[in-house]
């Protein structure tokens, strides 16, 4: 299967893998799956953390990318029709603007998203998929 991972869930399965559910755990040990991460996560690592507002173990944003990759995940682009569609996720359960790109870039590819956020699982309705 293929699955995209949340923000959170990036920055937990390079540095804290104890906060991860076992479920999470599992499905980023198969082998048999496609991991998928973001543009828009590392963007929103970069934003955060020159705003002070996130502390990653002393490691910079810019250091991310190479390390997902080396963990075995695969980079997701935002392409222009991902944003010039945006507008059609009329569902508005969620105010960040990065959980809501990640929500629809993951209903427009038909991917599992992995997030513990439970507000994400409202979004059900508008077609996402999400595991914990």
């Amino acid at each position: 299967m293929i699955y995209l991972l949340d923000t959170h869930v990036l920055i937990w399965s390079l540095m804290y893998s104890s906060k991860l559910s076992d479920v999470s755990l599992e499905i980023l040990k198969n082998k048999k799956n496609t991991i998928l991460v973001s543009t828009i996560s590392f963007w929103e690592i970069s934003l955060k953390h020159s705003m002070n507002k996130l502390d990653i173990l002393r490691i910079f944003p810019d250091a991310l990318p190479g390390l997902a990759i080396e963990a075995g995940y695969e980079l997701l682009p935002l392409l222009p029709d991902d944003v010039a569609n945006y507008h059609q996720l009329n569902a508005t359960w969620h105010r960040d603007p990065f959980d809501r790109m990640l929500i629809w870039q993951a209903i427009q590819k038909n991917i599992t998203l992995i997030s513990k956020d439970e507000d994400i699982n409202k979004y059900q309705s508008a077609g996402l998929k999400v595991v914990w």
